[in-house]
Order: structure tokens, then C-alpha cells, then sequence
């Protein structure tokens, strides 16, 4: 055991201290070189305009003090956010962007050093503090020539910019890095002496995952650390079998749940047709047409009954055999719009319907499309603002059929409609269940209509919901 510990303890604190150490010094190293030369590519860039405009000066006025010169480079300096001043070519401040009328700059001298240097290169960059000309604070300076005439240096422009806070904020990187690589190699070593334990985690973990799968939690999975023992093919074959019961109980409630979803709303129209049958509430000269209505939503009831028993299927539906069968669109969609007369009138909803008088052949399984037809119309109506406008509308296009269902209530966020087809997504989590109007009927809808090789693209703006799909003509 102890070797074992010593061992990982060796392992484990060379390689934090060695990637830490690594790490670090190249964040800081290199994080201050990235913000030193970004700052100076600035002040270059700064110095370069000033310079140009000094010369420019310079062709028409000799007086490097003048206050129209301090003027220009003073603007440039706030434009900026840089310190300038101009030295004659003996390295004298005779100009500064300081609009003081006794500058504490002018007058001083830059250093021979500083001048030698500029001399010989034609240009000075570096990090200083001019010989404390800054009270000792550092500043990252460009000095440029300023040229007249024949590229004659008739002066120098130095440009600055105080450096003070890039520093510190990297000092402080240092020492937070320091503080973390210190608290990160106590947390090694008290990993390392836990690690001996490692032995007996895989069987730990099998025990805590039973107790989870006898509460109803099939997620637990037990670490597979690449072991070739028998703990290692335990570990394995436990996990297959999880894996095996989290599936079935998943299909299990997906089951459940589409199934709940997808009869409520044919059985509710039954019931409701059938109530009013009973009550008197639909006069005896309608009540054959509303039978006719109970009578196709029974038989299209069973059929869902079918469909939603192969739903764990639909991935593999035969796209070829869907789309050999043809229908008409348009009786699909009147047949199914009848259907939620009685939750049209209850919430006061007017309905714009906009079908070509000629029928509109297509190809796909008209039970399955008129499933999305149903689905579709329930969420607009659900949705719908008492008193509002339903529009639904068909039309051909390019050998396709489009399918647009508007209704007008509150706009979906751009940040939901992407996730609006997905199962069981509600845009409005504060709403009560039976306002779950882009759940499960809305990813069978998605479903469906990949079965077709269609496509349903949503947009909702001011109040203005439209979804709109495609189906194939004959």
C-alpha cells in the first residue's frame, strides 16, 4: 500500500508542478508580451500620425513651441489617450501635449542614450520611464523623427502610454498563479493518498448503482478505468446491463407519454361531440354530421392506437412505400379543421381558410399527414389570443404542396425556436400542462414529416406564430 502511494504521489505532484510551472510561465511571459505589443503597435500607429502632422506643420512654421503645433498634438493625444511631446534634435522638450501654459515637461532633457540610440536606428521603442521624466511610473514610448523638407530631421516626436495598470494586472496573474499551483499540489497530495483506496471503488460503485436502479435510476454507470481483471469485465458487463434497462424503461415512458399526449385530444372531441348529442346541445338536424365526425374519430383513433404501438419503429418507416400512396390536401385539412369547431367557437376564434378551389393531390400516408394537420391546428389553437384569427393556409409551388398555420398570441423567443420541435419542450414552463402546446405533438409532427423526406420551418414575430411544411405532389 505504501508503495503504491508513494508511487502516485511522486507521479501525481511532478506532474502538476511541472505542467503548472510550464503553464503559468508561459501565460504570463507571453499574455505580457501579447498586451505590451499591442499596446505598442498602438503607439506606434499614434506616433506615425503625429510625426506627419508635425511635419506638415514644420514646412510652413519653424517655432516648435508654437501653440497651434501643442494645439494639434494635444488633440491627437486625448483622440488617443497617449502622452506626446516633441524634442528639437539635441533631445530638448521644447512641446508637449500638456495644454499648461508652463508645461512640466519643457525644458527637460531626454537622455544622450535615448538620442544615440534614436539617432543611429531612426526610431526608440521600449518600455521605461525616461529616466524618471515619468515619476518613476513606466510608460511604453515611440519616438519618431520629424522630417521637413529633403527628409531633413527638423525634430522628434515621442509618444507614450502609461503601462502601470498592464503591468500590475500581470503581476497579479503571478501571484494568483502561485497561490493556485500551491493550493492544486495540496489538493495532489491528498488525492494521491485517496487514490490507494482505488481498489475497492468499482465494487462501491456496482453497490451505489443497484441502490439507484431500485429507486427508478437507470443513469448510474460505474467507472470503466480499462482494468483486463475481473473486476475490470464486472465492470463491464454491469455497465451493458444498465445500459440495457436504462433503454427499456426510456422506451417504456416515451410509450406512456406520446400516448397519453396523442389520445387526449381525439378522445376529448368524441366526448364532447357525443355530450352535446346526448344534452340537446347540437340540434337533431346537425347531429349526423357530428356522428360522422365521432364515427371517423374512432376509426382514426384506432388507427393512432396502431401508429403510436410502432412508434419506437418510426425511425425505420420505408420512405419509398409512404410516398407511393397519393390523397387530396385539401379534404384532409377541411375534414380535420372540423374537428375543433367546438374549441374554435369556445374561444371566439376566427378562421381564415385559404384553399385553391382544385384539389391538391399528394404523395405520402394520408393518416400520417393528417396527424400532422391535427397536431398543428391544436398547438395554433391552443396558442391563439381569445378572439383572434386562425389562418390556414395551401397552396403548390415548384411540385410541392405548402402547409402554413398562423395563429395570433404571444411570439415565441428567438432563443426557443430552435428546440420547439424537441420532445417534451415547453416555451413556457409557468403555463399549466394542457397549454403544452410544442411537446410531444409537435416532435411527432418533425418525425413524420422526416419520414417523408419533407421538411416544417417555424417563425413566430409580433405576436405572429406561422408553421409551415412541405409535402410532395403526385
Amino acid at each position: 500500500m505504501k508503495s503504491i502511494y508513494f508511487k502516485n504521489f511522486v507521479m501525481t505532484a511532478m506532474l502538476v508542478v511541472i505542467s503548472f510551472f510550464v503553464l503559468g510561465t508561459s501565460i504570463v511571459i507571453l499574455g505580457r508580451s501579447f498586451a505590451l505589443n499591442q499596446k505598442r503597435d498602438s503607439i506606434e500607429l499614434g506616433a506615425t500620425e503625429v510625426s506627419k502632422a508635425a511635419s506638415a506643420f514644420l514646412e510652413e512654421n519653424s517655432d516648435l513651441n508654437a501653440w497651434y503645433l501643442r494645439l494639434i498634438i494635444s488633440s491627437l493625444a486625448k483622440s488617443t489617450g497617449n502622452e506626446i511631446f516633441i524634442t528639437d534634435t539635441h533631445g530638448a522638450i521644447v512641446s508637449s501635449s500638456d495644454m499648461d501654459i508652463v508645461s512640466p515637461y519643457i525644458g527637460k532633457q531626454i537622455s544622450n542614450s535615448i538620442m544615440e540610440e534614436l539617432y543611429r536606428n531612426g526610431k526608440f521603442q521600449k518600455l521605461t520611464t525616461l529616466e524618471n521624466l515619468y515619476n518613476n511610473r513606466p510608460y511604453y514610448i515611440v519616438a519618431l523623427p520629424v522630417t521637413v523638407d529633403n527628409n531633413m530631421v527638423a525634430a522628434y516626436v515621442f509618444v507614450g502610454s502609461d503601462c502601470t495598470e498592464i503591468i500590475a494586472a500581470w503581476g497579479t496573474a503571478s501571484t494568483v498563479f502561485v497561490s493556485t499551483a500551491l493550493i492544486v499540489m495540496l489538493l495532489a497530495v491528498i488525492l494521491s493518498y485517496y487514490n490507494s483506496k482505488r481498489q475497492s471503488e468499482p465494487l462501491l460503485e456496482m453497490a451505489s448503482a443497484a441502490r439507484r436502479f431500485a429507486h427508478g435510476d437507470f443513469s448510474a454507470r460505474v467507472a470503466d478505468e480499462g482494468r483486463e481483471d475481473e473486476i475490470g469485465e464486472l465492470t463491464e458487463s454491469f455497465n451493458l446491463m444498465a445500459e440495457s434497462l436504462e433503454k427499456s424503461e426510456h422506451l417504456r415512458s416515451e410509450f406512456i407519454a406520446n400516448i397519453s399526449h396523442e389520445l387526449k385530444t381525439p378522445m376529448t372531441t368524441i366526448a364532447g361531440f357525443a355530450d352535446g348529442i346526448l344534452d340537446g346541445t347540437i340540434p337533431k338536424d346537425d347531429q349526423d354530421k357530428y356522428l360522422a365526425t365521432i364515427s371517423s374519430e374512432t376509426k382514426r383513433l384506432s388507427r393512432l392506437v396502431r401508429q403510436m404501438l410502432q412508434m419506437s419503429k418510426i425511425q425505420s418507416v420505408d420512405t419509398v412505400a409512404l410516398l407511393a400512396r397519393s390523397f387530396d390536401l385539401s379534404e384532409v385539412i377541411m375534414r380535420t379543421l372540423i374537428n375543433f369547431e367546438n374549441k374554435i367557437t369556445q374561444r371566439g376564434l376566427d378562421v381564415d381558410c385559404q384553399l385553391p378551389e382544385e384539389s391538391i393531390i399528394v404523395r405520402g400516408d394520408e393518416d400520417s399527414i393528417t396527424q400532422v394537420v391535427y397536431n398543428l391546428l391544436d398547438n395554433a389553437i391552443k396558442f391563439s389570443e381569445k378572439g383572434s384569427t386562425l389562418r390556414i393556409s395551401l397552396w403548390k409551388q415548384n411540385n410541392k404542396a405548402f402547409v402554413s398555420i398562423k395563429n395570433h398570441g404571444e411570439t415565441i423567443a428567438p432563443s426557443e425556436l430552435p428546440f420547439v420541435f424537441d420532445r417534451f419542450h415547453k416555451t413556457d414552463k409557468s403555463r399549466s400542462l394542457d397549454r403544452d402546446g410544442v411537446g410531444l405533438g409537435l416532435s411527432i409532427v418533425k418525425t413524420i414529416l422526416n419520414n417523408h423526406n419533407e421538411d416544417i420551418t417555424v417563425t413566430s414575430r409580433d405576436g405572429v406564430t406561422d408553421f409551415m411544411f412541405t409535402v410532395r405532389m403526385k
